[in-house]
């Protein structure tokens, strides 16, 4: 456990300590397409020159051209976040509700990205960007937390009371949002919000202790991450191989 507890000490340490406004991407926007803006973005930047009337205008009527190419798309798009002009934030700002579907991904992380230039020059405040592969709202990022019961015996009906009734009496109190809360036969699923700057171990292991006051049905070893929700046989795997049994996909 020690090497899991420094990963989130870490975790926690990276946010405790940086002063400024967070902005957290809400969609969930696949790690690789992120990776591959942020290149993208980089490469841009380092030609960027202001932009002109006569180009702003050129990428007002591309953006309505539904025979352009994805990849003109993405161009344009840069070009836009990159800008620092109100005019392009505003366009990507409407563009995004209704975006051509090949770069709906790309152009969320354009109109995120257009927004903390802009602040950063406008505003003395430093703007902090953060992005995950299940996103976040506000200043919380969004984890799935996957918990498996001790045994091998199904939840008893008092057992999965008691889940149920700790998590959403104890999450809210530490300012967490639960979006989903799934009990299964020998497992949970959760897809939490949580605040940045929140001790995301210290909570759960705090929800943990106090389920297992009633019969320690609940193991200690439990699977989170911001990455993606697990896939139904990743979690059998998971299980299967910390119980050394076979357990169904759908968890029943």
């Amino acid at each position: 456990m020690k090497k899991k507890d420094d990963v989130f000490e870490r975790f926690r340490d990276s946010f405790s300590k940086l002063d400024g406004h967070f902005h957290v991407l809400e969609q969930r926007i696949p790690i690789e397409l992120q990776l591959e803006y942020f290149k993208y973005s980089e490469q841009m930047r380092r030609n960027n020159t202001k932009m002109t009337n006569e180009e702003y205008d050129v990428y007002l009527q591309s953006l309505s051209n539904n025979t352009l190419s994805p990849e003109h798309k993405k161009y344009i798009l840069s070009a836009l976040a990159i800008s620092n002009d109100v005019r392009a934030y505003r366009l990507l700002e409407e563009y995004v509700q209704n975006p051509d579907p090949d770069v709906r991904n790309w152009a969320n992380m354009a109109l995120m990205e257009s927004r903390i230039s802009i602040e950063s020059e406008l505003l003395e405040e430093k703007q902090i960007y953060i992005s995950t592969g299940l996103g976040g709202k506000g200043e919380k990022l969004r984890f799935y937390v996957l918990i498996i019961a001790s045994g091998k015996e199904p939840f008893q009906e008092y057992q999965r009371q008691t889940l149920e009734r700790e998590f959403v009496y104890y999450l809210p109190t530490e300012a967490c949002e639960i979006e989903r809360l799934t009990i299964y036969d020998r497992y949970v699923e959760l897809l939490l919000l949580i605040p940045v700057r929140k001790d995301i171990k210290a909570i759960l292991d705090r929800v943990i202790t106090e389920c297992n006051q009633y019969g320690n049905f609940i193991s200690d070893s439990i699977t989170v991450t911001n990455v993606k929700e697990l896939s139904a046989d990743e979690v059998a795997e998971i299980i299967n191989t910390r119980h050394g049994s076979k357990i169904n996909k759908t968890g029943y």
